[in-house]
């Protein structure tokens, strides 16, 4: 980049000083200047060879000033050129004050003829202003805009320039590329054109309008094959979706045609499915040059964005475990709308990641089918920016606006993304201006709210019919190929639909357990009856507890920490005893060991919200960390933990995306507390809970959430069990609130013996990561499995005429009042895992309890959350009748104030041993907190 930009008049002073030092030495100017210098005396020289007296005459620092006023034009096209383009195909672009003319720099048209040194700038050498002028406006003001110049690395800046000022931004393609653009461009709006008419009054999203996206689509596939890339991740919204499947992905023409029959629906089959225009594919194609390339397009529901941190996630592991973390050999493609790409938030969570070192995949290529319209809302009401891609800038990416009917020019502008992604590994986007042919689906009229607007696309011709009559004018191609070309595809889709229509029923069969997943299956209802065997051997256990706990000599660890580790050395070496975060490391260390990778991540989950896990340390006197989990042997798999950024939907997004690519690590987000969920509740509706039921795809991903009641109000008791519940069906999660670090121990190890995947949704505490009674013996990790229930051992089952069932913290709440009053009468019974709810071995637990004439579900949330109105609708066509003793039903999940929070907490635990079970016991719950109320408790 020169330096000669940013100057103006006032600088004559300044440069006439430069100069002067340059004629005493080159050296002491800088290399810009020096070429400036340069050119300047040769252009002043009466002969070749002949240098100028060192004085500067009145001519000459009038020129100066010229040549200063030339540089500001060309630093003023690089800059804002991009707001003179002609690439609206339908409107007409807003005025922009200053404009680009020859007076906004200080010039005028007697210049022209001039000839300025500042033309070395542009690569032109010496040469006249009116030449200078030309290379801009076809640069920067074309087909093309660019927005660059804010990226401040001086070498992206030049790699920019040089590049675009070179090629004039004037796409050059030979004549097989431009039939193959023309070949593409007909596949796509023939095909929209075909779906249109055989299927009348059917949604489809339909591309129309932005069709130039399937030309430029193939483009960057061959053009990044030639670069190294292997593999693409595509993420798009409904707009153009069936379009890039079968013009992009290669599905089956006689697929999509039967999926408008209705015909690709299996009664039989144990998943719902979903529309068309959400469904995702895969496939391997082979570019002109015989290279393999796999692509893949993520399945994605009607929350627009809501794909884009789940095609980064799926990247980034494959990666990890695929390419050994060589991120140019695969690139994700997200695909947004204009509305959606400005109005989301997701989008700037996505973006944040892009340079973090856990979520970083090399580069994205951003996409916009800008049609200037959302759902019925013009882009003025859409958005503040000027551009819908403004968002861009805040992680200083690149941006390119193109005439959407321009394709050749859409192509060139893509195919420099894709270079400057393999060069640079960053983001780069694609605004693509264009229209949509119809309203937000083809039974929209929209007219109704965008007359104008319409008017204008209904006499615009398709971007094929515009670059057909370019290639004939030019003399590229004949007249008549454009027509064959049409007629032939057309015969090939009718010949498919007729197809279509004489099977009775037609499925593309993509094999579910390929790839990475081969070997798994899908889960079938008896999976759930009971627990595989996770248990490890003692030797195993001790060695890496040994492993984990050691500090390494000659580095200098806080006290506190070291203290921690002498303490968990005891664990291993004498007490025999674990906590909560001895068993969760040594879950992570004994899969490690058996070569299963594990990956957590979430707001600081290295040291842990509450101080617990110190997964990763710091040393006192250094940023340098160490990761103990990652020293058990030279054979163990990798352990990845990262902090995130301060996100819940961008980050849970992304880790459910990392887990659908190697269903053989363990992958974990950890909310910093369990409330924190609700920011993310999109991916657990639309992903977790229903990926398996719509599009058949399986997950494993473990989500931490802290959830119980000590008091700390209403924004950190509750993780929502009850909005978990309410997804649970068809056996498609997994929910537990553990008791025991044992059975947290077994839990995550169950996750990767079982064979199948299923997304677990853990409860995890908070106090009880201190409390002492919160602890497991060894045994309890070498034998045995996950229970999903646990029974009382120390009541007397013939004389228990109370069973308490409880899950999670407050089961030691109930425990301390057994113990101290010696309680051998109430049984408390904890459910360990919520869902799928362990009926039988519930039911076993009422057989044995067969004295107890009253059965209460006790909970510490209110009666309209927690696990109770689940539990209440499921069990009600069993033997197992419930009554309730828990905090009244509320529109908060707990009190602010701590007083009334161990009010409530005492009561509840009384209650449940004290008095009569059913009605009576909520009737007197509910006046004692009236009272508490009247009395002014807090």
């Amino acid at each position: 980049m020169s330096t000669l930009t940013y100057l103006n008049n006032a600088n004559a002073a300044y440069i006439d000083s430069l100069y002067q030092n340059y004629q005493q030495d080159p050296e002491s100017v800088d290399f810009g200047w020096q070429k400036f210098f340069e050119g300047f005396d040769f252009g002043k020289s009466d002969k070749a060879g002949t240098l100028p007296e060192p004085a500067v005459s009145s001519a000459d620092q009038t020129h100066f000033l010229k040549e200063i006023n030339v540089l500001n034009m060309i630093d003023g096209y690089r800059t804002r050129g991009h707001l003179f383009t002609k690439t609206n195909p339908v409107r007409e672009r807003r005025k922009y004050v200053p404009g680009k003319e020859l007076k906004t720099f200080g010039l005028s048209d007697a210049d022209l003829n001039t000839v300025f040194n500042a033309g070395v700038e542009v690569g032109l050498g010496p040469a006249k202003l009116s030449d200078i002028r030309d290379l801009l406006e076809q640069t920067y003001c074309q087909a093309i805009g660019a927005e660059y110049k804010y990226l401040r690395d001086p070498d992206k800046i030049t790699w920019f320039e040089e590049r675009m000022e070179r090629s004039r931004n004037t796409p050059h393609f030979s004549a097989e590329e431009k039939k193959q653009l023309l070949k593409k461009l007909n596949e796509a709006v023939v095909f929209e054109s075909f779906l249109g008419t055989k299927f009348l009054g059917q949604k489809r999203f339909s591309l129309e309008g932005a069709e130039s996206l399937i030309p430029a689509l193939d483009s960057v596939i061959e053009k990044g094959s030639k670069l190294g890339i292997e593999e693409f991740v595509i993420g798009m919204a409904h707009r153009g979706r069936l379009n890039v499947l079968v013009n992009i992905l290669r599905k089956s023409y006689k697929s999509i045609f039967s999926e408008f029959e209705g015909k690709g629906f299996d009664e039989d089959a144990s998943f719902s499915g979903d529309v068309k225009y959400h469904l995702g594919y895969s496939t391997d194609v082979e570019t002109s040059n015989g290279r393999k390339v796999h692509l893949s397009l993520c399945p994605n529901p009607s929350h627009l964005e809501a794909v884009d941190p789940v095609v980064e996630g799926l990247t980034r592991s494959k990666i990890d475990f695929k390419y050994a973390g060589d991120d140019k050999k695969i690139a994700p493609i997200l695909i947004h709308g204009d509305a959606s790409v400005a109005g989301q938030g997701i989008i700037y969570e996505v973006l944040q990641m892009s340079k973090l070192e856990g979520y970083r995949t090399g580069g994205t290529v951003h996409l916009v089918i800008n049609n200037q319209i959302g759902f019925t809302t013009n882009y003025k009401d859409a958005r503040s920016s000027t551009y819908c891609t403004d968002i861009a800038k805040t992680v200083l990416s690149p941006v390119f606006h193109v005439n959407g009917d321009d394709v050749e020019a859409l192509t060139y502008a893509i195919n420099l993304a894709m270079e400057y992604r393999q060069a640079f590994h960053k983001d780069v986007f694609i605004d693509i201006l264009c229209y949509r042919r119809y309203g937000h689906n083809e039974s929209d009229e929209p007219k109704f709210t965008q007359p104008l607007l319409y008017k204008a696309i209904e006499q615009h011709p398709n971007p094929k019919e515009i670059y057909n009559q370019k290639l004939i004018a030019e003399g590229s191609i004949d007249p008549e190929l454009a027509k064959q070309m049409e007629k032939d595809f057309k015969a090939m889709l009718q010949e498919k639909l007729d197809e279509s229509k004489s099977e009775e029923k037609f499925s593309e069969v993509k094999p579910v357990f390929a790839g990475a997943w081969k070997g798994l299956r899908f889960a079938l209802d008896k999976d759930f009856l009971t627990s595989p065997e996770t248990a490890v051997s003692k030797e195993e256990l001790e060695m890496i507890g040994k492993k984990i706990t050691e500090l390494p000599s000659g580095k200098q660890f806080f006290k506190k920490i070291e203290k921690l580790f002498v303490d968990r050395q005891k664990m291993v070496n004498e007490t025999k005893t674990f906590d909560w975060a001895m068993g969760e490391l040594l879950a992570y260390g004994t899969l490690l060991n058996e070569g299963h990778s594990v990956r957590l991540s979430g707001e600081d989950v290295k040291r842990g919200t509450f101080s617990h896990r110190h997964a990763v340390l710091t040393l006192e006197d250094s940023e340098e960390e160490y990761v103990p989990l990652r020293n058990i042997s030279d054979q163990q798999a990798a352990f990845h933990i990262y902090n995130s950024h301060l996100s819940e939907y961008g980050v849970l997004g992304f880790d459910y995306g990392y887990a659908l690519a190697n269903p053989n690590a363990l992958t974990l987000w950890e909310a910093q507390f369990g409330d924190f969920v609700n920011g993310a509740q999109i991916i657990t509706d639309q992903y977790v809970a229903s990926a398996e039921t719509k599009w058949q795809r399986g997950n494993g991903l473990v989500m931490l959430l802290p959830h119980g009641y000590e008091g700390q109000g209403p924004e950190h008791s509750s993780a929502r069990i009850e909005r978990f519940m309410e997804l649970c069906a068809d056996n498609n999660i997994q929910v537990a609130n553990c008791t025991t670090p044992a059975n947290f121990f077994h839990i995550l190890r169950r996750q990767m013996v079982n064979p199948y995947r299923k997304p677990l949704v853990i409860f995890t505490p908070k106090s009880l990561l201190r409390n002492p009674k919160c602890v497991s013996p060894i045994a309890a990790f070498t034998e045995g499995k996950f229970n999903e229930v646990i029974d009382d051992a120390f009541a007397d089952a013939v004389g228990v005429n109370r069973v308490l069932f409880c899950s999670g913290k407050i089961y030691y709440d109930l425990l301390e009042k057994q113990q101290t009053d010696q309680r051998k009468d109430v049984a408390i019974v904890r459910l360990e895992q919520l869902y799928p709810t362990p009926i039988m071995q519930m039911q076993k637990i009422k057989a044995k309890y067969s004295n107890a004439d009253s059965w209460v579900w006790v909970q510490e949330e209110p009666e309209n959350m927690g696990a109770w109105p689940y539990l209440c609708r499921k069990l009600r066509h069993t033997d197992l009748d419930f009554q309730l003793i828990s905090r009244n039903e509320s529109s908060s999940t707990a009190t602010g104030y701590a007083k009334q929070h161990a009010a409530q907490q005492l009561h509840i635990v009384s209650k449940a041993f004290e008095a009569p079970a059913g009605k009576a016991v909520k009737k007197e719950v509910e006046e004692t907190t009236a009272k508490m109320a009247n009395a002014g408790a807090d």
